[in-house]
């Protein structure tokens, strides 16, 4: 048996591993009256968690850059699926996004936060901050702080991260060159901005303690989506063959976020991370809660500057 096969084939305590796919971690969950919003539902494992949470009976709250775009991705998942405009980077489409829901009156079961954008190959920016960490935290940040009062007493949050977070810098969240002014590097702030969504969910996690509601983290893996569009011609053309190798498809990439959206055996796990449907390890700064209190303040100075 190959490594790769030997890999895929393991399965944690949870019973799920490598392989599963978000069929496979939901089967049996009745979804029904349920209401999950979804960040990134246009492609790739937003789309496919969208798809399997609306299979098990969900109403789905999906978001992606324009209605348009979001109301094509949902179409397949039945007249009650409601598409939602939030472009991340953009602080005024966020808080329509917020409103929107509000106005519903829509009471969410799950917030999944998963769109982002990884290793843009030069610096850019938005509202004066690096542009993934813009996109991936802090866009994420207004969203979740804006639908707090929407979430259901025993709703949860899930931040969609990645192993990548051990490539942000060694010191973590680099509170004094948040946005790289001084020397970029495509990675190293992926892994930032990654390590912040962790960090955003344990300080969550705090907030939420004494409540049922809950926070977590995921790696989803490394998955053969749209996601490397960015990435430079030599890493793009041998993506396909190393999908084929060992990343994991999208059912199995959408998984470990379905699991925890909607296990009934994870409601004590309130902070963790997560990986292959299972709690994982990670890194001692993602697990820093004087860093992660630091972000959450510095977070807010941002919005409250926008």
């Amino acid at each position: 048996m190959s490594l790769v096969s030997m890999i895929r084939g393991k399965s944690g305590a949870s019973g799920f591993g490598y392989a599963s796919t978000a069929e496979d971690v939901t089967r049996g969950i009745d979804l029904r009256g349920k209401n999950f919003l979804i960040t990134g539902i246009n492609s790739g494992i937003g789309l496919e968690t969208g798809r399997v949470l609306a299979l098990r009976g969900a109403t789905v709250y999906g978001a992606a850059r324009t209605k348009e775009k979001a109301a094509e991705a949902i179409r397949p998942f039945g007249s009650g699926a409601v598409p939602i405009a939030c472009e991340l980077s953009d602080p005024s489409s966020v808080r329509a996004a917020i409103a929107e829901v509000k106005a519903s009156g829509v009471v969410l079961d799950a917030i999944v936060c998963n769109a982002g954008i990884m290793a843009l190959p030069t610096r850019e920016t938005a509202h004066g901050q690096e542009l993934q960490f813009f996109t991936n935290h802090i866009g994420h940040f207004i969203l979740v702080t804006g639908l707090i009062d929407s979430l259901a007493p025993t709703g949860r949050v899930v931040m969609v991260a990645s192993g990548a977070h051990a490539r942000a810098p060694s010191v973590g969240i680099q509170f004094d060159d948040l946005s790289f002014a001084k020397g970029y590097s495509p990675w190293a702030s992926y892994g930032q901005s990654k390590l912040a969504n962790m960090l955003f969910a344990r300080s969550l996690a705090k907030r939420f303690a004494g409540t049922q509601r809950t926070a977590y983290s995921v790696h989803p893996g490394v998955i053969a989506t749209n996601l490397p569009r960015h990435m430079n011609v030599v890493v793009r053309a041998i993506y396909p063959l190393a999908s084929m190798i060992a990343m994991k498809s999208i059912p199995e990439g959408a998984a470990t976020q379905c699991y925890v959206a909607t296990s009934p055996a994870i409601a004590s796990k309130s902070g963790q991370y997560f990986a292959d449907s299972n709690p994982a390890n990670s890194t001692r700064n993602s697990r820093d809660d004087a860093m992660a209190e630091r972000l959450w303040t510095t977070s807010e100075a941002i919005v409250a500057g926008l």
